[in-house]
């Protein structure tokens, strides 16, 4: 017998070959785990490799379980038992935990309590970040909807007032944004409404973007092509980011009798919707961590702090059966008043039937998702590497994604010192978009092309741009 036949539709499961009473935490905690997660299934009398052993004294070990539950747990959860007894008379007990609306649920024993969380198929002790989540959640309540110490008065909103108007062909006055959850009765920006600000106050609301030269982030930061870290409001970093991506990417094109098919390297439906959904669905409780945006040669990989709202691990889920999770609902509802996402159906799905749409696409292209106790990943294929079309194709820009890059950054440069030949690199660095470390290294390759050179001193001199 398959464990998963006798589980049902259960997700999330555990076994116990026999019931501790010795030990009651080595089972408890996953009662703990399933209330502060989705709940889930402990079947006693199953050995970890599956073996039905059974128990001797059914009936007496489910009236153990009930007592024991009631005398470890706090707040007791809502729980169900049933027994199942097998074609040769092996009595098992199915311990069904539903899950909770008043979480935290503790596991009390030594006069200590811990809450669990489900990190795979094992429960594990809920750390600081993942406790505060707990309680949010319990008080029915999130992140993005608590009132902070900024008040309205001092922040301006004009990244949002103009992205609404666009779309709706309407003002956002005052009222709408207190209505939007964005500021609270006393005119204090709630944190949806901080991080919406132009400027916004949330330093840790940020978006790092890399173009990395090469597979890898083996050779160090020198040998990336462009990178650009962003700041502000979460439109201003979608707007940004999805602008980074674009500069640092092609599209190729083949003919056809009559007209021509385009073949992107990436699908931007894709990029995009893993972006909104990287900044919406992030966990901003994790201070200290950003978004971030990497592209190789062959992959762009979007990181965003936080994993699967409900614990889950995403790459042991069907993506087809995961249901729209918000853990930031006020962030949510104004990215579906903005255009920017549906309040129905699961952004991973749009990734990946977007890049099953797109011309050059092929099944070992398909998007990837990955997930942690603490980070949420997608890996997007770039659909043009390592394909051998054997049809006439051209690019709109250069011969090679790199030289693209590095083409169009020089170009840039040049276009900044003919307009001030005086300029710094640090004024270089903020009008182009890149790290001064990036500005510094263009440079010299100008130079070695001679394509520029200094006039006076390092200090107070100025550049030339020549003729070639």
């Amino acid at each position: 017998m398959d464990i998963r036949e006798l589980i049902g539709e259960a997700t999330e499961y555990d076994k116990k070959v026999a019931l501790e009473t010795k030990k009651p935490k080595s089972w408890c905690k996953s009662v703990s785990a399933f209330a502060n997660g989705i709940g889930g299934v402990l079947v006693f009398g199953i050995s970890d490799d599956d073996e039905i052993t059974g128990l001797e004294s059914a009936e007496q070990d489910a009236e153990t379980i009930s007592d024991l539950i009631k005398t470890h747990l706090d707040p007791v959860p809502e729980f169900h038992l049933s027994f199942y007894k097998t074609e040769d008379g092996k009595k098992l007990i199915l311990l069904n935990i539903l899950p909770g609306d008043e979480t935290p649920y503790y596991y009390s024993g030594n006069g200590i309590l811990e809450a669990f969380v489900r990190m795979g198929n094992e429960s594990v002790k809920a750390g600081a970040v993942e406790l505060k989540r707990l309680v949010l959640r319990g008080k029915n309540s999130s992140y993005d909807s608590l009132s902070t110490t900024y008040n309205i008065e001092d922040f301006a909103f004009s990244k949002l007032r103009e992205r609404y108007r666009s779309w709706t062909g309407e003002s956002l006055d005052e009222k709408e944004l207190v209505s939007f959850g964005l500021v609270d009765e006393k005119g204090m920006l709630t944190n949806a409404g901080a991080l919406l600000a132009d400027d916004s106050p949330i330093r840790w609301s940020r978006v790092f973007c890399t173009r990395w030269n090469g597979l890898d982030k083996a050779g160090g930061v020198m040998d990336a092509l462009d990178d650009a870290e962003y700041s502000g409001s979460l439109i201003s970093l979608l707007n940004d980011g999805t602008a980074f991506i674009k500069r640092n990417t092609k599209m190729m094109w083949k003919k056809t009798a009559d007209s021509r098919i385009d073949m992107p390297e990436y699908c931007e439906r894709s990029y995009f919707e893993a972006l909104v959904n990287g900044l919406v669905h992030r966990d901003y409780l994790v201070n200290g961590s950003e978004v971030h945006i990497d592209i190789f040669d062959d992959r762009m990989v979007i990181y965003s702090p936080g994993g699967m709202p409900d614990g889950t691990l995403v790459q042991e889920r069907i993506i087809d059966a995961i249901p729209s999770t918000r853990r930031n609902p006020v962030l949510a509802d104004v990215f579906q008043r903005l255009g920017y996402m549906e309040r129905k159906g699961s952004g991973l799905n749009k990734i990946i039937g977007a890049y099953q749409n797109t011309y050059n696409y092929s099944e070992d292209k398909k998007p990837q998702f990955l997930s942690s106790r603490v980070e949420f990943t997608v890996i997007l294929k770039n659909l043009n590497y390592g394909s051998n079309q054997g049809e006439e194709t051209k690019e709109t820009t250069k011969e090679t994604t790199k030289e693209t890059t590095k083409e169009t950054t020089k170009e840039r440069i040049l276009e900044l010192i003919q307009e001030n030949p005086a300029i710094t690199t640090k004024e270089i660095a903020e009008k182009a978009g890149i790290s001064i470390s990036g500005v510094e290294y263009n440079i010299r390759k100008l130079k070695d092309q001679h394509r520029i050179e200094r006039i006076g001193a390092d200090f107070g001199g100025t550049w030339k741009v020549k003729d070639i």
